[in-house]
């Protein structure tokens, strides 16, 4: 008899997942242009930095220290979290679907009708108020023949892990703004540093064409000169230093505190990782937080797309309820036992075009998903492409312009002696070395900042930083 039992089960279940295989389909990866994203990169091979903690690519102590406040405290991240946990209770809620609700319900009714409603004859004396008194528990389950539910909690599932996957972008965004930013700092307390300098060496300068209009090497146009050269120079200071300190505000707020000054040691200091391994474009799919979520957007799209073509097949409903009901509170428990038990079908027929609707709906969300999903893959290769680039581009202007600071350095020591010694010059040819050379200078930073900001794009575009 139980193996009969068993058969019948095991009919109805394969059915229902016949059924339910019919109407709504499996989610699989669609094809997308997942190779040669990487402009000018033919490695084959699979090692990559993204695969590299943090730590191992940012070795200044002071960045790590700002990195790891900066992910216990920054707002973005904190509100990436509390989406996840939104995430998290809509994914329970759909689980819950899938099982029966229980209510119980214990109620007194008072209830008196009227007599002159009842038409009673002349004489006749009844009692038209009642009590009633009920306790009762009631369920309902809908069965999910067509995978409806079991969609919608696929669904609820690929939001979840979306909302885990943007929290892991905002994270690796993060590191790579604060990396950058602190970079940034560090250039500008070179360059205010450069250019100070610049600023001592013009004062004496002036003195210098002060002392050589006095023996008459120069006249005073020389001297006018030399004045204005130095000038140039410090009306920089105000700006290096208004940089500097709306740098140390920015970095302050992803750290998630009020604005304030940024510990930080200096770029002489820095050292550049080399070994840039950059893997194969199709990595992305894995190591990139953004195109994980965007997979996972379109995900539950599809998911959205097979409810919502659930809704044109019936719908089998289950429902019962069960308790005690009696008039007198005294005689509760006596023979009060009711019980009932429904079974019911909905199926729609005409629902004003709402299924219709609901359907072509699903069907375009799940279609720009799509072209989202592609979109990100395809930024995310440029972004790999451009910060390699702009990382060898770096490198080579850092020799060249090496070349170019010496030789300008050589043209302003040249031209100050000749203008001492020689009227073959003049100070116009000091001016122009010496402009020339605070300009070398201050490029050859950018040039440094350059080239460590590229290692952080790289890695931040290739998926690094949350592993």
């Amino acid at each position: 008899m139980n193996t009969r039992y068993h058969k019948y089960y095991f009919i109805i279940g394969f059915s229902v997942l016949t059924l339910s295989a019919c109407v709504t389909k499996k989610y699989e990866r669609p094809a997308l242009i997942s190779n040669d994203l990487y402009r000018g990169n033919t490695s084959t091979d699979s090692t990559t930095i993204a695969d590299l903690q943090w730590k191992t690519l940012f070795v200044d102590a002071g960045l790590q220290s700002l990195i790891e406040e900066g992910i216990g405290g920054n707002l973005d991240l904190k509100q990436a979290i509390e989406r996840i946990k939104i995430a998290e209770a809509t994914l329970l809620q759909s689980r819950a679907a899938l099982l029966p609700s229980l209510t119980a319900d214990v109620s007194v009714t008072d209830a008196k009708q009227s007599r002159a409603a009842l038409n009673f004859p002349p004489g006749i004396n009844i009692n038209t108020e009642t009590q009633t008194y009920k306790a009762q528990l009631s369920t309902s389950w809908e069965a999910d023949i067509w995978g409806k539910l079991s969609s919608a909690k696929r669904s609820a599932y690929a939001s979840l892990l979306q909302s885990d996957a943007a929290k892991r972008a905002v994270q690796t965004q993060l590191i790579a703004n604060i990396a950058n930013g602190y970079y940034n700092l560090l250039a500008l307390d070179k360059q205010l540093s450069i250019t100070e300098q610049t600023v001592k060496i013009r004062e004496k300068d002036v003195e210098t064409m002060k002392s050589l209009k006095e023996g008459a090497v120069v006249n005073g146009a020389a001297v006018v000169q030399s004045e204005a050269n130095l000038y140039a120079a410090q009306v920089t200071l105000p700006d290096l230093k208004r940089s500097i300190r709306e740098t140390e505000n920015a970095l302050s707020i992803l750290l998630g505190r009020g604005p304030g000054k940024i510990d930080r040691s200096t770029l002489d200091q820095q050292t550049t990782y080399s070994n840039l391994q950059t893997g194969v474009s199709a990595q992305l799919l894995q190591n990139r937080p953004d195109v994980q979520a965007a997979e996972f957007a379109f995900r539950a799209a599809f998911e959205n797309k097979n409810v919502a073509k659930a809704y044109f097949y019936p719908a089998l409903t289950l429902t019962a309820n069960a308790g005690l009901s009696s008039l007198s509170l005294k005689n509760f428990f006596d023979n009060s036992l009711f019980y009932n038990l429904i079974g019911g079908i909905t199926q729609p027929i005409f629902n004003k075009g709402q299924n219709k609707a609901r359907l072509k709906t699903a069907q375009a969300q799940q279609q720009i998903a799509f072209y989202s999903f592609q979109q990100t893959l395809l930024t995310g290769g440029q972004e790999v492409s451009d910060a390699l680039f702009a990382y060898q581009t770096a490198a080579q202007k850092e020799i060249t312009r090496a070349k170019q600071v010496a030789s300008l350095t050589k043209a302003v020591d040249f031209t100050k002696e000749l203008l001492r010694y020689s009227s073959a010059t003049n100070y116009t040819d000091v001016l122009t070395s010496e402009q020339s050379l605070l300009a070398a200078q201050l490029s050859s930073i950018n040039d440094r900042l350059q080239k460590l900001q590229s290692v952080v794009n790289l890695y931040r575009a290739l998926g690094g930083g949350w592993k």
